[in-house]
C-alpha cells in the first residue's frame, strides 16, 4: 500500500487544534482510499523557542527534507515572541530553503457560507510570490535609537523569481477558466514593478491562449469587493499577494475558510501546506477555532501527492458540512463539531 510520510507542525494557540482536526479527517480520507498517511510531529513553536532560544533546532531543515509533505497549523504568539522572531525563524526559513516559491490561496464561497459581498458566484485562484520581493529580508537599521536612525528595507525581484512565478500562474490559469490579472504598481514602483510588467509581456507572447491583465494592486484591491466573479487567477509578488489574499478570504466569509498551499513546483523538496488564520491567542484556549481552513489545506497537501480522489471526497465533505449550516458561523460550533461532521459526511 502506498504511504506518505508527513511532518506535522501544530504550532502556537489554535494551530494545535485545528491540525489535529485536519489529520483526523485526512486519516479517515486516506483510509477510505486505499492509502497510508504516517504522521511525526514536531513541537517547533514560540514555546520551543523560550525553552530553547530557537523556533526550531539547527539542523530543522534537514529533518524536514525527508518528509513527502509538511501540515502546519499556525505560529506566533506575540505577546510571548515578536511576530519577526518566530516568522523569520520558522516559516520564512521552510519557504527558502524547500523553493516553495508559489503560494496558492483559492477563494470562493462555500454553500452556506455567506460572504460580506453581494457577489456570491465567484472562484478565485490567488498566486502569490513566496520566496523573494519585498519580504526578501535584505537591509538594516543604523544609528539605532538616535534622532539620525535609518531604516533600509530592500525589495528584491531575480529574472528566474519573477518568471518562475508568472509562468506558474499562466500554467494555473490554463487549467481554469484561461484568465489571469498580474499585479503591478509600475506607475510608482519604476525599477521593479516595470521589470514585473515586461516580463509578464514576454511570457504573454507565450501563453496566446491565456487572458491577460495587468492591474495596479490597489485598482486589483477595488476589483476584489466590486466585480469578484470577473477575476479567475490572480499572480502577484509577495507583498502584494499578501495583501490581496487577505481580501480574498474576508470576501470568501473569513480567515476560517483560508487554506493555503506553499508549493516546491518541481517535487525537488516537499512542500507546505497551512491555514493562513493565524494562531488567535485570544480564542486558544475555548475550542472553537473554525478547522475548515485546515481541512481545505490538507485537501491541497492530498491533491499535490496525487491522491486527487481523497482530496476531492475531502472538499465534499467540507462542502457538505458548511451547507448544513456547520462551520458557517464564528464561533457557534466547536472545533470537535465541525470535525466530526466532516468525517460523517466523509463516511
Amino acid at each position: 500500500m502506498k504511504s506518505f510520510s508527513i511532518a506535522l507542525i501544530p504550532g502556537d494557540g489554535i494551530g494545535r487544534d485545528v491540525t489535529a482536526a485536519a489529520w483526523t479527517v485526512l486519516e479517515t480520507a486516506a483510509k477510505h482510499c486505499g492509502f497510508g498517511l504516517t504522521g511525526t510531529e514536531l513541537p517547533w513553536s514560540c514555546r520551543f523557542f523560550k525553552e530553547t532560544g530557537r523556533m526550531m533546532p539547527e539542523d530543522g531543515i534537514e529533518t524536514l527534507r525527508g518528509f513527502d509533505a509538511i501540515l502546519l497549523g499556525a505560529v506566533g504568539w506575540p505577546a510571548e515572541v515578536p511576530d519577526s522572531v518566530s516568522l523569520h525563524g520558522l516559516l520564512l526559513p521552510i519557504r527558502k530553503a524547500f523553493v516553495q516559491y508559489a503560494n496558492i490561496r483559492p477563494h470562493r464561497l462555500l454553500p452556506g457560507v455567506t460572504g460580506p459581498l453581494r457577489a456570491e458566484s465567484f472562484d478565485i485562484l490567488c498566486i502569490r510570490e513566496n520566496t523573494e520581493g519585498e519580504y526578501s529580508g535584505a537591509g538594516g537599521r543604523v544609528h539605532l535609537g538616535t534622532l539620525d536612525e535609518v531604516a533600509v528595507e530592500t525589495s528584491i525581484f531575480t529574472r528566474a523569481g519573477v518568471e518562475r512565478i508568472l509562468r506558474f500562474g499562466f500554467e494555473q490559469a490554463r487549467t481554469r477558466r484561461g484568465k489571469l490579472a498580474s499585479v503591478t504598481k509600475s506607475n510608482a514602483q519604476k525599477y521593479s514593478m516595470v521589470f514585473w510588467d515586461e516580463i509578464t509581456r514576454k511570457l504573454a507572447a507565450e501563453y496566446s491562449d491565456v487572458e491577460v491583465t495587468s492591474y495596479h494592486v490597489d485598482a486589483l484591491a477595488a476589483r476584489m469587493i466590486m466585480a469578484p466573479e470577473s477575476l479567475d487567477v490572480i499572480v502577484a509578488s509577495n507583498l502584494f499577494g499578501d495583501i490581496l489574499t487577505d481580501i480574498g478570504a474576508a470576501i470568501q466569509g473569513g480567515l476560517g475558510y483560508a487554506a493555503s498551499a506553499n508549493i516546491n513546483p518541481d517535487r525537488s523538496a516537499p512542500s507546505m501546506f497551512e491555514p493562513v488564520h493565524g494562531s488567535a491567542p485570544d480564542i486558544a484556549h475555548l475550542g472553537i477555532a473554525n478547522p475548515i481552513a485546515a481541512i481545505w489545506s490538507g485537501a491541497m497537501m492530498l491533491d499535490h501527492l496525487g491522491e486527487k480522489d481523497a482530496a476531492g471526497r475531502v472538499m465534499k465533505a467540507i462542502e457538505a458540512t458548511t451547507a448544513r449550516g456547520l462551520g458557517t458561523i464564528a464561533g457557534k460550533d466547536s472545533t470537535n463539531t465541525i470535525t466530526a461532521a466532516v468525517i460523517a459526511a466523509l463516511n
